[in-house]
């Protein structure tokens, strides 16, 4: 988890949300992934996605197959400094990860059981899920979790300078 706030720690210079995250397998780092929403003006580069993007980089230019690529990462494990959101933990449900370990708790978008528990449903819960075949992960919260809120806090107490302007006037309740 260290390093994963290690990687929090460079998306909050770059003035990104300090997320971090990496992916061990047999107990060694083999992809790391920072927040990268606005440097690439894309939503969906959150850290995970950019740890597994270069992740399935190296393992396609290794020449594995897909049947490969999936017993990789049945044997990963994914350390993030922050709850994986829905969009995240879904996808890490779809590669099978076998593994993940966050430091907080992700109240607004958390898919490993602030919000949905993605990591841990089946398909009687949501029949729809059936075509992915998704097996579900192992999550595990709580760890390192106030050095990952602090990291949140900085970010969010020094204000956001890239956070869109409002489009209406905030209404003040009397």
């Amino acid at each position: 988890m260290k390093l994963a706030l290690e990687q929090a720690k460079l998306a909050l210079h770059n003035l990104e949300v300090p997320v971090g995250c990496v992916i061990v397998e047999d107990g060694k780092v083999i992809a790391s992934g920072s927040n990268r929403t606005t440097e690439t003006r894309n939503a969906t580069r959150h850290a995970e996605m950019e740890a597994i993007d270069r992740l399935l980089e190296q393992w396609q230019k290794s020449g594995f197959s897909q049947l490969e690529v999936a017993e990789k990462f049945s044997r990963c494990d994914l350390y993030v400094t922050c709850e994986p959101c829905i969009m995240c933990a879904t996808a890490l449900s779809i590669l099978g990860i076998r593994a993940v370990y966050y430091g907080c708790a992700n109240d607004k978008f958390g898919g490993c059981g602030s919000i949905l528990s993605l990591h841990a449903t089946t398909a009687e819960q949501f029949p729809s899920r059936k075509a992915f075949q998704e097996k579900g992960f192992k999550c595990t919260g709580g760890i390192m979790a106030s050095e990952a809120i602090s990291l949140l806090r900085s970010f969010y107490d020094q204000g956001n300078p890239n956070a869109p302007k409002p489009h209406r006037p905030v209404q003040i309740s009397q």
